[in-house]
């Protein structure tokens, strides 16, 4: 018997073991755990698979595209890979080339760098393309962006688009809605901060509202999970994305991405990224922190090499949401200065969606006055958020409360 066969024959037998008796052990069953579901929409198609290191079932660690191969009777014809590229390993924000899956030897087309779309030729093959990457529930997330342009693609080529669903780790209807003139690769979408939507959920809202280049909606599917609900608390088997490593980071990090605008460091280039913040002025903090580059992490972290003072969250317990409290202090700590603080002015106002946070905090808002602001444009988007809802929903009050 070859290598392969006894690959296949192994991968197989995790499979059993992973959509059988690990049910047990596990509440959530996601989109991609579910390839009985998923095989029967591809049977006999061309396919797309539009994956990262976050594309695998369950705790098993097998990837999706390892999982169908190994099935048979499924032809994938290519990769779409977004930021961080398709095994996950490309700096943030770095320009993630086109290449040959070294495992595979699948084609693997960026959509992270030179453009944010396939080209036509890159679709002209295929009959469906099949997303499945884990969010983490942040407007500026730009897994969601990388999905929205494969929607437009598949809008304008008659292509079947298949979500495979996930849960949402930061589950939470939260922060400001992003408003007309700041669209772009970090909010894409109209919506909150934190938007409370799985990405199946958030794909059929643009579909919906009819959001794509001139209000084209895409053929759609979406393979829903199974026992989950909104709300509730779930462990991420993978980490989503270099910076984000462990549990403690995706959940501060809505509230700490904000500072990739101002003079302050998220630790990016340290073993604790987006659980500490700093930069080299000791007025900062007291915990002291130095960024180095980090190899599949960051090649050149913000005040590489230089000491930085501020404060260590890698303990700090933050109910689900939003907080503004780290930004305001250290906007403080620095002498209340906004060209001082807000370094990348124009950066930062397209992560908050708007002008409106920087003005607020330069006049001196409190985060309860900066909050009251928001809960209109929230209302708005609760309501019109209830037409997609594929999950039962949570009690606000009580995950307010958390």
């Amino acid at each position: 018997m070859n290598r392969f066969l006894i690959f296949k024959l192994l991968l197989s037998l995790l499979l059993v073991a992973e959509t059988t008796g690990a049910q047990t052990d596990r509440t959530v069953v996601t989109g991609a755990e579910r390839m009985d579901v998923l095989c029967r929409l591809l049977d006999g198609k061309r396919v797309g698979l539009a994956v990262n290191q976050t594309s695998v079932l369950g705790s098993t660690n097998v990837h999706l595209l390892d999982a169908l191969l190994a099935r048979g009777g499924v032809e994938v014809k290519r990769i779409f890979a977004p930021e961080h590229g398709f095994r996950g390993t490309e700096d943030a924000g770095a320009t993630v080339k086109s290449h040959a899956d070294a495992r595979t030897g699948l084609p693997v087309v960026s959509l992270y760098g030179t453009h944010f779309k396939p080209a036509a030729e890159q679709v002209s093959d295929l009959d469906v393309i099949v997303f499945d990457m884990q969010d983490v529930g942040a407007r500026f997330y730009t897994y969601i962006s990388t999905m929205h342009y494969l929607m437009e693609t598949c809008a304008e080529y008659g292509i079947s688009f298949i979500v495979l669903d996930r849960p949402n780790p930061n589950d939470c209807i939260d922060g400001p809605v992003r408003k007309p003139g700041f669209r772009s690769f970090v909010g894409v979408h109209p919506v909150p901060l934190l938007h409370g939507l799985t990405v199946g959920e958030l794909a059929m809202m643009i579909n919906g509202e009819k959001w794509l280049q001139s209000g084209r909606q895409c053929p759609l599917t979406v393979v829903e999970m199974e026992r989950w609900r909104h709300g509730d608390s779930y462990r991420l088997p993978v980490k989503p994305s270099p910076n984000l490593p462990n549990e403690q980071a995706v959940r501060l990090y809505p509230s700490l991405c904000l500072f990739e605008g101002t003079a302050v460091s998220v630790a990016r280039g340290t073993p604790f990224p987006f659980q500490a913040l700093g930069c080299p002025d000791p007025e900062a903090g007291v915990f002291t922190f130095t960024p180095l580059p980090v190899e599949g992490q960051d090649s050149d972290p913000v005040y590489k090499g230089k000491r930085c003072y501020g404060m260590d969250l890698r303990t700090y317990s933050l109910r689900r949401g939003l907080t503004l409290q780290f930004l305001l202090a250290f906007y403080h700590r620095l002498g209340a200065d906004g060209q001082r603080f807000f370094t990348r002015a124009n950066w930062f106002d397209l992560l908050a969606g708007s002008k409106e946070l920087r003005r607020q905090i330069t006049a001196g808002y409190t985060e309860r006055e900066i909050r009251a602001g928001w809960q209109a444009d929230l209302e708005r988007y609760r309501i019109m958020r209830r037409k997609y809802l594929l999950y039962p929903d949570y009690d606000e009050k009580q995950t307010a409360a958390e």
